[in-house]
Protein backbone atom coordinates (compact mmCIF):
# COMPACT_ATOMS: atom_id res chain seq x y z
CA UNK A 1 0.00 0.00 0.00
CA UNK A 2 1.00 3.33 -0.34
CA UNK A 3 2.83 5.09 2.44
CA UNK A 4 0.70 7.79 4.29
CA UNK A 5 2.27 10.27 3.28
CA UNK A 6 1.04 9.45 -0.46
CA UNK A 7 4.47 8.11 -1.64
CA UNK A 8 4.44 4.67 -4.17
CA UNK A 9 5.41 1.70 -2.07
CA UNK A 10 7.50 -0.97 -3.30
CA UNK A 11 9.19 -4.29 -3.11
CA UNK A 12 12.23 -5.96 -4.53
CA UNK A 13 12.76 -9.56 -5.22
CA UNK A 14 15.64 -11.12 -5.43
CA UNK A 15 17.32 -13.87 -6.64
CA UNK A 16 20.89 -15.37 -7.11
CA UNK A 17 24.43 -14.35 -6.06
CA UNK A 18 25.92 -11.82 -4.03
CA UNK A 19 26.49 -9.82 -6.66
CA UNK A 20 22.20 -9.42 -7.09
CA UNK A 21 21.68 -9.15 -3.38
CA UNK A 22 24.46 -6.18 -3.54
CA UNK A 23 22.44 -4.55 -6.44
CA UNK A 24 19.06 -4.75 -5.10
CA UNK A 25 20.43 -2.75 -2.24
CA UNK A 26 21.53 0.00 -5.25
CA UNK A 27 17.78 -0.45 -6.47
CA UNK A 28 16.28 0.07 -3.32
CA UNK A 29 18.35 3.34 -2.65
CA UNK A 30 17.61 4.40 -6.05
CA UNK A 31 13.85 4.27 -5.17
CA UNK A 32 13.91 5.99 -2.07
CA UNK A 33 15.74 8.46 -3.35
CA UNK A 34 12.94 8.85 -5.79
CA UNK A 35 10.12 9.32 -3.01
CA UNK A 36 9.42 5.49 -3.10
CA UNK A 37 9.13 3.83 0.13
CA UNK A 38 9.87 -0.06 1.03
CA UNK A 39 6.15 -2.02 1.66
CA UNK A 40 5.23 -3.16 4.40
CA UNK A 41 4.03 -7.21 4.91
CA UNK A 42 0.50 -6.40 4.41
CA UNK A 43 -1.64 -5.16 1.34
CA UNK A 44 0.21 -5.02 -2.58
CA UNK A 45 2.83 -2.70 -3.28
CA UNK A 46 2.81 -0.14 -5.74
CA UNK A 47 5.87 -1.60 -7.17
CA UNK A 48 7.41 -5.22 -7.73
CA UNK A 49 10.97 -5.30 -8.95
CA UNK A 50 12.52 -8.51 -9.72
CA UNK A 51 16.10 -8.73 -9.46
CA UNK A 52 16.84 -12.09 -11.49
CA UNK A 53 19.38 -14.55 -12.25
CA UNK A 54 20.05 -16.60 -15.39
CA UNK A 55 22.19 -19.40 -13.96
CA UNK A 56 19.35 -22.16 -13.22
CA UNK A 57 18.02 -24.50 -15.90
CA UNK A 58 14.45 -23.10 -14.92
CA UNK A 59 15.38 -19.54 -14.49
CA UNK A 60 12.49 -18.06 -16.46
CA UNK A 61 10.31 -20.94 -15.49
CA UNK A 62 10.43 -19.40 -12.08
CA UNK A 63 10.36 -15.75 -13.51
CA UNK A 64 7.27 -16.09 -14.96
CA UNK A 65 5.45 -18.20 -12.88
CA UNK A 66 6.11 -15.08 -10.60
CA UNK A 67 4.64 -12.70 -13.57
CA UNK A 68 1.82 -14.83 -14.06
CA UNK A 69 0.94 -14.77 -10.37
CA UNK A 70 0.97 -10.84 -10.33
CA UNK A 71 -0.92 -10.15 -13.45
CA UNK A 72 -4.44 -10.05 -12.07
CA UNK A 73 -2.85 -8.31 -8.63
CA UNK A 74 -1.82 -5.67 -11.17
CA UNK A 75 -5.25 -5.85 -12.71
CA UNK A 76 -7.17 -5.14 -9.69
CA UNK A 77 -4.61 -2.35 -8.16
CA UNK A 78 -4.77 0.56 -10.39
CA UNK A 79 -1.08 2.25 -10.84
CA UNK A 80 0.56 -0.69 -9.59
CA UNK A 81 3.85 -1.17 -11.99
CA UNK A 82 6.38 -4.42 -12.08
CA UNK A 83 9.98 -4.51 -13.57
CA UNK A 84 12.23 -7.04 -14.13
CA UNK A 85 16.49 -6.67 -14.09
CA UNK A 86 19.29 -8.52 -13.40
CA UNK A 87 20.64 -11.18 -15.34
CA UNK A 88 17.85 -13.13 -17.05
CA UNK A 89 16.79 -9.52 -18.40
CA UNK A 90 20.48 -9.21 -19.60
CA UNK A 91 19.92 -12.53 -21.25
CA UNK A 92 16.27 -12.59 -22.61
CA UNK A 93 15.50 -8.77 -23.26
CA UNK A 94 12.11 -8.27 -25.18
CA UNK A 95 11.28 -11.76 -24.57
CA UNK A 96 10.30 -11.07 -21.41
CA UNK A 97 7.71 -8.03 -22.34
CA UNK A 98 6.58 -10.63 -25.37
CA UNK A 99 5.33 -13.27 -23.18
CA UNK A 100 4.89 -10.99 -20.17
CA UNK A 101 3.31 -7.73 -21.80
CA UNK A 102 2.02 -6.69 -18.22
CA UNK A 103 5.55 -5.97 -17.22
CA UNK A 104 6.20 -1.96 -17.30
CA UNK A 105 9.83 -1.96 -17.63
CA UNK A 106 12.59 -4.34 -18.54
CA UNK A 107 16.72 -3.09 -17.26
CA UNK A 108 19.75 -4.84 -17.50
CA UNK A 109 22.73 -5.04 -15.34
CA UNK A 110 24.49 -2.66 -16.73
CA UNK A 111 22.17 0.23 -16.51
CA UNK A 112 19.94 -0.14 -12.96
CA UNK A 113 20.64 3.40 -11.68
CA UNK A 114 18.08 4.03 -14.95
CA UNK A 115 15.32 2.49 -13.24
CA UNK A 116 13.18 5.62 -11.42
CA UNK A 117 13.62 7.23 -15.10
CA UNK A 118 12.35 3.97 -17.22
CA UNK A 119 9.12 3.69 -14.66
CA UNK A 120 8.23 7.28 -14.68
CA UNK A 121 8.36 6.84 -18.38
CA UNK A 122 6.27 4.28 -19.01
CA UNK A 123 3.52 5.62 -16.67
CA UNK A 124 3.22 8.17 -18.90
CA UNK A 125 3.79 6.10 -22.00
CA UNK A 126 1.70 3.87 -20.80
CA UNK A 127 3.87 0.97 -22.94
CA UNK A 128 6.58 -1.37 -21.56
CA UNK A 129 9.92 0.01 -21.35
CA UNK A 130 12.75 -2.30 -22.24
CA UNK A 131 16.52 -0.92 -21.80
CA UNK A 132 19.38 -3.33 -22.19
CA UNK A 133 23.06 -1.72 -22.19
CA UNK A 134 25.95 -3.38 -23.60
CA UNK A 135 28.51 -2.06 -21.12
CA UNK A 136 28.74 -0.77 -18.11
CA UNK A 137 27.50 3.30 -17.71
CA UNK A 138 28.08 3.74 -13.98
CA UNK A 139 30.03 1.62 -11.19
CA UNK A 140 27.10 0.26 -8.81
CA UNK A 141 28.92 1.88 -5.92
CA UNK A 142 27.73 5.57 -7.06
CA UNK A 143 24.54 4.90 -6.41
CA UNK A 144 22.17 5.32 -3.62
CA UNK A 145 21.91 2.62 -1.03
CA UNK A 146 18.86 1.40 1.64
CA UNK A 147 20.60 -1.04 3.35
CA UNK A 148 19.44 -3.78 5.64
CA UNK A 149 22.30 -3.93 8.27
CA UNK A 150 23.61 -0.86 10.65
CA UNK A 151 26.50 -3.80 11.77
CA UNK A 152 27.90 -5.33 8.33
CA UNK A 153 28.03 -4.21 4.56
CA UNK A 154 29.16 -5.12 1.26
CA UNK A 155 32.18 -2.93 -0.46
CA UNK A 156 31.90 -3.61 -4.41
CA UNK A 157 35.70 -3.21 -5.66
CA UNK A 158 34.97 -4.48 -9.01
CA UNK A 159 32.36 -5.85 -11.20
CA UNK A 160 32.19 -8.25 -14.27
CA UNK A 161 34.69 -11.21 -14.77
CA UNK A 162 37.25 -12.20 -17.32
CA UNK A 163 37.44 -16.15 -16.97
CA UNK A 164 35.16 -18.10 -19.81
CA UNK A 165 34.13 -21.41 -17.75
CA UNK A 166 32.26 -23.24 -19.95
CA UNK A 167 29.18 -23.95 -16.96
CA UNK A 168 29.14 -19.97 -16.29
CA UNK A 169 27.03 -17.38 -18.68
CA UNK A 170 27.67 -14.70 -15.33
CA UNK A 171 31.10 -13.26 -18.03
CA UNK A 172 28.78 -12.50 -21.09
CA UNK A 173 26.10 -10.46 -19.13
CA UNK A 174 28.01 -8.98 -17.09
CA UNK A 175 30.76 -8.02 -18.62
CA UNK A 176 34.73 -7.94 -18.38
CA UNK A 177 36.23 -6.80 -14.77
CA UNK A 178 35.99 -3.13 -14.41
CA UNK A 179 38.14 -2.17 -10.84
CA UNK A 180 37.18 0.41 -8.79
CA UNK A 181 40.52 2.84 -7.54
CA UNK A 182 41.81 1.88 -4.49
CA UNK A 183 41.10 5.43 -2.80
CA UNK A 184 37.13 5.11 -4.02
CA UNK A 185 37.02 1.74 -2.04
CA UNK A 186 38.84 2.86 1.12
CA UNK A 187 36.97 5.62 0.94
CA UNK A 188 33.55 4.19 0.93
CA UNK A 189 34.68 2.06 3.69
CA UNK A 190 35.66 4.51 6.22
CA UNK A 191 32.40 6.42 5.18
CA UNK A 192 31.13 3.37 6.57
CA UNK A 193 32.51 2.88 9.64
CA UNK A 194 31.56 6.36 10.71
CA UNK A 195 28.08 5.43 10.02
CA UNK A 196 28.75 2.39 13.05
CA UNK A 197 29.08 -0.37 10.73
CA UNK A 198 32.11 -2.78 11.95
CA UNK A 199 32.21 -5.69 9.35
CA UNK A 200 32.84 -5.15 5.76
CA UNK A 201 32.76 -8.09 3.05
CA UNK A 202 34.76 -7.02 -0.16
CA UNK A 203 32.74 -8.28 -3.25
CA UNK A 204 33.25 -8.86 -6.18
CA UNK A 205 32.81 -11.67 -9.20
CA UNK A 206 36.30 -13.25 -9.40
CA UNK A 207 37.38 -10.61 -6.19
CA UNK A 208 41.23 -11.76 -5.74
CA UNK A 209 42.01 -10.72 -9.96
CA UNK A 210 41.03 -7.07 -8.43
CA UNK A 211 44.14 -5.15 -9.97
CA UNK A 212 43.90 -6.87 -13.25
CA UNK A 213 42.19 -3.74 -14.39
CA UNK A 214 44.69 -1.57 -12.60
CA UNK A 215 47.90 -3.01 -13.63
CA UNK A 216 48.72 -4.36 -10.37
CA UNK A 217 49.07 -8.36 -9.88
CA UNK A 218 49.11 -7.23 -6.05
CA UNK A 219 46.33 -4.85 -5.58
CA UNK A 220 44.27 -6.94 -3.92
CA UNK A 221 46.62 -7.86 -0.82
CA UNK A 222 47.59 -3.99 -0.45
CA UNK A 223 44.20 -3.31 -0.74
CA UNK A 224 43.93 -6.14 2.29
CA UNK A 225 46.34 -4.35 4.28
CA UNK A 226 44.96 -0.90 3.79
CA UNK A 227 41.48 -2.06 4.72
CA UNK A 228 43.07 -3.10 7.80
CA UNK A 229 44.57 0.49 8.72
CA UNK A 230 40.99 2.14 9.19
CA UNK A 231 40.28 2.51 12.68
CA UNK A 232 37.12 1.56 13.88
CA UNK A 233 36.88 -1.45 11.48
CA UNK A 234 36.77 -5.13 13.17
CA UNK A 235 36.27 -7.56 10.60
CA UNK A 236 36.89 -8.18 6.97
CA UNK A 237 35.91 -10.97 4.50
CA UNK A 238 35.93 -11.37 0.95
CA UNK A 239 34.44 -13.54 -1.89
CA UNK A 240 34.90 -14.93 -3.69
CA UNK A 241 38.66 -15.59 -5.28
CA UNK A 242 39.55 -17.49 -7.90
CA UNK A 243 42.33 -20.23 -7.58
CA UNK A 244 43.93 -19.29 -10.52
CA UNK A 245 44.50 -15.27 -9.07
CA UNK A 246 45.23 -16.79 -5.47
CA UNK A 247 48.55 -15.60 -4.79
CA UNK A 248 50.88 -16.07 -1.55
CA UNK A 249 50.84 -12.13 -0.77
CA UNK A 250 46.86 -12.47 -0.25
CA UNK A 251 47.77 -15.19 2.18
CA UNK A 252 50.11 -12.76 3.71
CA UNK A 253 47.80 -9.89 3.95
CA UNK A 254 45.50 -12.27 5.59
CA UNK A 255 48.09 -14.06 8.13
CA UNK A 256 49.35 -10.74 9.11
CA UNK A 257 46.08 -8.18 9.10
CA UNK A 258 44.70 -8.56 12.14
CA UNK A 259 41.06 -7.72 11.17
CA UNK A 260 41.16 -9.71 7.97
CA UNK A 261 39.29 -13.05 9.22
CA UNK A 262 40.33 -16.35 9.05
CA UNK A 263 38.18 -17.27 6.59
CA UNK A 264 38.55 -18.44 2.79
CA UNK A 265 35.52 -19.48 0.54
CA UNK A 266 37.97 -21.40 -2.25
CA UNK A 267 35.84 -23.00 -5.05
CA UNK A 268 36.90 -25.80 -5.95
CA UNK A 269 33.90 -27.29 -8.84
CA UNK A 270 35.78 -30.51 -9.75
CA UNK A 271 38.95 -32.18 -8.31
CA UNK A 272 39.79 -34.13 -11.66
CA UNK A 273 41.87 -32.75 -13.74
CA UNK A 274 40.20 -33.47 -16.88
CA UNK A 275 37.08 -32.20 -15.66
CA UNK A 276 38.61 -29.09 -14.79
CA UNK A 277 40.12 -28.40 -17.95
CA UNK A 278 36.44 -28.93 -19.48
CA UNK A 279 35.06 -26.53 -17.57
CA UNK A 280 38.20 -24.17 -18.99
CA UNK A 281 39.25 -23.88 -14.93
CA UNK A 282 42.68 -22.56 -15.44
CA UNK A 283 44.08 -24.78 -12.52
CA UNK A 284 44.34 -28.13 -11.33
CA UNK A 285 44.32 -30.25 -8.49
CA UNK A 286 47.54 -30.09 -7.11
CA UNK A 287 47.61 -26.03 -7.29
CA UNK A 288 44.50 -26.22 -5.49
CA UNK A 289 45.59 -28.60 -2.91
CA UNK A 290 48.72 -26.31 -2.59
CA UNK A 291 46.95 -23.35 -2.19
CA UNK A 292 44.62 -25.25 1.08
CA UNK A 293 47.71 -26.24 2.08
CA UNK A 294 49.38 -22.86 2.03
CA UNK A 295 46.51 -21.44 3.52
CA UNK A 296 47.11 -23.59 6.54
CA UNK A 297 50.30 -23.13 7.33
CA UNK A 298 49.98 -19.41 7.64
CA UNK A 299 46.31 -19.61 8.93
CA UNK A 300 46.12 -23.19 10.85
CA UNK A 301 42.57 -22.16 12.48
CA UNK A 302 41.14 -20.80 9.05
CA UNK A 303 37.54 -21.87 7.82
CA UNK A 304 37.99 -23.25 4.04
CA UNK A 305 34.84 -23.18 2.50
CA UNK A 306 34.38 -24.65 -1.48
CA UNK A 307 31.65 -24.52 -3.91
CA UNK A 308 31.34 -28.35 -5.79
CA UNK A 309 29.75 -29.42 -9.13
CA UNK A 310 28.39 -33.06 -9.30
CA UNK A 311 27.98 -34.79 -12.85
CA UNK A 312 29.53 -31.97 -15.35
CA UNK A 313 28.95 -33.77 -18.71
CA UNK A 314 31.50 -36.19 -19.17
CA UNK A 315 32.47 -36.67 -15.23
CA UNK A 316 33.33 -40.87 -15.45
CA UNK A 317 33.46 -42.34 -11.43
CA UNK A 318 36.99 -42.06 -11.89
CA UNK A 319 36.60 -38.27 -12.42
CA UNK A 320 34.47 -38.10 -9.39
CA UNK A 321 36.75 -40.41 -6.94
CA UNK A 322 39.13 -37.53 -8.00
CA UNK A 323 36.79 -34.70 -6.54
CA UNK A 324 36.37 -36.98 -3.01
CA UNK A 325 40.01 -37.11 -2.64
CA UNK A 326 40.58 -33.62 -2.83
CA UNK A 327 37.00 -33.02 0.06
CA UNK A 328 38.57 -35.63 2.36
CA UNK A 329 42.02 -33.61 1.79
CA UNK A 330 41.16 -30.22 2.16
CA UNK A 331 38.59 -31.24 4.88
CA UNK A 332 36.45 -28.31 4.03
CA UNK A 333 34.35 -26.50 6.75
CA UNK A 334 31.33 -26.40 4.35
CA UNK A 335 30.68 -26.71 0.97
CA UNK A 336 28.17 -26.00 -1.34
CA UNK A 337 27.56 -28.70 -3.44
CA UNK A 338 25.44 -28.59 -6.65
CA UNK A 339 24.17 -30.93 -8.95
CA UNK A 340 24.96 -29.79 -12.71
CA UNK A 341 22.18 -28.86 -14.63
CA UNK A 342 22.33 -26.96 -18.42
CA UNK A 343 22.36 -22.89 -18.29
CA UNK A 344 21.32 -22.01 -21.72
CA UNK A 345 24.06 -20.14 -23.42
CA UNK A 346 26.76 -21.73 -22.06
CA UNK A 347 29.26 -24.26 -23.95
CA UNK A 348 28.82 -27.20 -21.16
CA UNK A 349 24.94 -27.45 -22.63
CA UNK A 350 25.75 -28.63 -25.53
CA UNK A 351 28.35 -30.65 -24.85
CA UNK A 352 27.95 -34.35 -25.38
CA UNK A 353 27.78 -37.22 -22.72
CA UNK A 354 25.30 -35.14 -20.45
CA UNK A 355 25.34 -37.87 -17.27
CA UNK A 356 22.06 -39.39 -16.62
CA UNK A 357 19.96 -37.94 -13.49
CA UNK A 358 20.30 -40.67 -11.37
CA UNK A 359 24.25 -41.29 -12.18
CA UNK A 360 24.29 -37.48 -10.69
CA UNK A 361 21.87 -38.20 -8.18
CA UNK A 362 23.94 -41.22 -6.72
CA UNK A 363 26.96 -39.17 -6.67
CA UNK A 364 25.79 -36.51 -4.86
CA UNK A 365 24.44 -38.27 -2.00
CA UNK A 366 27.82 -39.78 -1.33
CA UNK A 367 29.33 -36.30 -1.59
CA UNK A 368 27.05 -35.06 0.73
CA UNK A 369 27.32 -37.81 3.46
CA UNK A 370 31.07 -36.79 2.92
CA UNK A 371 31.21 -33.39 3.56
CA UNK A 372 28.60 -33.79 6.09
CA UNK A 373 30.98 -35.71 8.26
CA UNK A 374 34.03 -33.77 7.66
CA UNK A 375 31.87 -30.60 8.61
CA UNK A 376 31.02 -32.03 11.72
CA UNK A 377 34.48 -33.76 12.77
CA UNK A 378 35.87 -30.16 12.08
CA UNK A 379 33.10 -28.22 13.80
CA UNK A 380 33.89 -30.56 17.16
CA UNK A 381 37.07 -29.30 17.18
CA UNK A 382 35.37 -25.82 18.16
CA UNK A 383 34.22 -27.37 21.53
CA UNK A 384 35.88 -25.74 24.65
CA UNK A 385 36.82 -23.10 22.57
CA UNK A 386 36.00 -19.55 23.85
CA UNK A 387 34.81 -17.35 21.14
CA UNK A 388 33.95 -13.49 20.04
CA UNK A 389 30.78 -13.75 18.64
CA UNK A 390 29.29 -10.62 16.47
CA UNK A 391 25.69 -10.49 17.00
CA UNK A 392 23.37 -11.05 13.83
CA UNK A 393 19.49 -10.20 13.25
CA UNK A 394 18.14 -12.85 11.74
CA UNK A 395 20.21 -15.63 11.88
CA UNK A 396 18.28 -18.12 14.18
CA UNK A 397 15.23 -19.36 13.06
CA UNK A 398 14.62 -20.54 16.10
CA UNK A 399 15.54 -18.30 18.46
CA UNK A 400 12.55 -16.97 20.02
CA UNK A 401 11.14 -20.53 20.56
CA UNK A 402 14.74 -21.70 22.30
CA UNK A 403 15.55 -18.47 24.00
CA UNK A 404 19.36 -18.09 22.30
CA UNK A 405 20.26 -15.65 20.41
CA UNK A 406 23.26 -15.82 17.18
CA UNK A 407 25.92 -14.50 15.49
CA UNK A 408 29.14 -15.44 13.81
CA UNK A 409 32.04 -16.24 14.70
CA UNK A 410 35.20 -14.58 13.23
CA UNK A 411 35.87 -17.69 10.96
CA UNK A 412 32.06 -17.30 10.16
CA UNK A 413 30.84 -19.86 11.91
CA UNK A 414 27.31 -19.76 12.93
CA UNK A 415 26.75 -19.86 16.35
CA UNK A 416 23.66 -20.13 18.55
CA UNK A 417 24.29 -18.58 22.35
CA UNK A 418 21.97 -18.62 25.70
CA UNK A 419 20.65 -15.11 25.85
CA UNK A 420 22.57 -13.19 28.39
CA UNK A 421 20.82 -11.34 31.11
CA UNK A 422 22.10 -8.05 29.91
CA UNK A 423 20.87 -6.45 26.81
CA UNK A 424 22.60 -7.55 23.82
CA UNK A 425 21.77 -5.97 20.33
CA UNK A 426 22.58 -6.60 16.66
CA UNK A 427 25.73 -5.42 16.15
CA UNK A 428 27.23 -6.09 19.77
CA UNK A 429 29.86 -8.95 20.53
CA UNK A 430 29.59 -11.41 23.31
CA UNK A 431 31.93 -13.82 24.57
CA UNK A 432 31.24 -17.78 25.10
CA UNK A 433 32.63 -20.90 25.11
CA UNK A 434 31.04 -23.69 22.93
CA UNK A 435 30.12 -26.87 24.15
CA UNK A 436 28.52 -28.76 21.42
CA UNK A 437 28.75 -28.73 17.63
CA UNK A 438 26.71 -29.77 14.54
CA UNK A 439 27.66 -30.26 11.44
CA UNK A 440 26.49 -26.51 10.52
CA UNK A 441 26.26 -24.74 13.98
CA UNK A 442 27.43 -24.05 17.09
CA UNK A 443 26.51 -23.87 20.30
CA UNK A 444 27.02 -22.05 23.55
CA UNK A 445 24.54 -23.28 26.08
CA UNK A 446 26.82 -21.51 29.44
CA UNK A 447 26.24 -18.59 30.82
CA UNK A 448 27.92 -15.51 28.45
CA UNK A 449 31.32 -14.62 29.83
CA UNK A 450 31.12 -11.41 28.65
CA UNK A 451 28.97 -8.80 26.82
CA UNK A 452 30.72 -5.74 24.61
CA UNK A 453 28.12 -3.03 23.62
CA UNK A 454 29.44 -1.28 20.22
CA UNK A 455 29.19 1.52 17.90
CA UNK A 456 27.67 -0.83 15.76
CA UNK A 457 24.65 -2.21 18.23
CA UNK A 458 24.42 1.76 18.91
CA UNK A 459 23.28 2.47 15.05
CA UNK A 460 21.11 -0.29 15.25
CA UNK A 461 19.51 0.91 18.12
CA UNK A 462 19.24 3.94 16.41
CA UNK A 463 17.46 2.68 13.26
CA UNK A 464 15.31 0.94 15.47
CA UNK A 465 14.17 4.25 17.50
CA UNK A 466 13.15 6.29 13.61
CA UNK A 467 13.22 6.37 10.47
CA UNK A 468 15.63 5.30 8.74
CA UNK A 469 17.75 7.89 7.19
CA UNK A 470 17.41 9.06 3.71
CA UNK A 471 19.71 6.75 1.63
CA UNK A 472 23.05 8.56 0.59
CA UNK A 473 23.73 10.29 -2.81
CA UNK A 474 26.35 10.60 -5.36
CA UNK A 475 28.17 13.58 -4.39
CA UNK A 476 30.73 11.37 -3.49
CA UNK A 477 30.26 8.11 -5.17
CA UNK A 478 30.30 7.03 -1.14
CA UNK A 479 26.94 5.01 -0.78
CA UNK A 480 25.98 2.80 1.88
CA UNK A 481 25.80 -0.85 1.58
CA UNK A 482 23.46 -3.58 2.58
CA UNK A 483 24.37 -6.41 5.29
CA UNK A 484 25.91 -9.28 3.64
CA UNK A 485 24.41 -12.69 3.54
CA UNK A 486 26.06 -15.22 6.00
CA UNK A 487 28.92 -16.11 3.81
CA UNK A 488 29.96 -18.19 1.81
CA UNK A 489 26.40 -17.65 -0.32
CA UNK A 490 25.43 -20.77 -1.76
CA UNK A 491 24.47 -20.09 -5.60
CA UNK A 492 21.43 -21.57 -7.22
CA UNK A 493 21.69 -25.12 -8.12
CA UNK A 494 23.72 -25.94 -11.11
CA UNK A 495 27.08 -24.35 -9.33
CA UNK A 496 28.55 -21.19 -8.67
CA UNK A 497 27.35 -18.25 -10.11
CA UNK A 498 29.01 -14.80 -9.44
CA UNK A 499 32.65 -15.59 -8.04
CA UNK A 500 33.63 -18.83 -10.17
Amino acid sequence: MSGDSGSKSYKVVTYGCQMNVHDSERLSGLLEDAGYVKAGQDGDPDLVVFNTCAVRENADNKLYGNLGQLAPVKSRHQGMQIAVGGCLAQKDRDTIVRKAPWVDVVFGTHNIGHLPALLERAAVERKAQVEILESLETFPSTLPTRRESAYAAWVAISVGCNNTCTFCIVPALRGKEEDRRPGDVLAEIEALVDEGVIEVTLLGQNVNAYGSDLGDREAFSKLLRAAGQIEGLERIRFTSPHPRDFTDDVIAAMAETPNVMHQLHMPLQSGSDTVLKAMRRSYRQERFLGIIRKVREAMPDAAISTDIIVGFPGETEEDFEETMKVVREARFTNAFTFQYSKRPGTPAAEMDDQIPKAVVQARYDRLIALQEEISWEENKKQVGRTLEILVAEGEGKKDDRTDRLSGRAPDNRLVHFTRPAEPVRPGDTVTVEITYAAPHHLLAEGPTLAVRRTRAGDAWEKRQAGPAAKPAGVMLGLPSVGAPVALPLAAPAGGACCGD
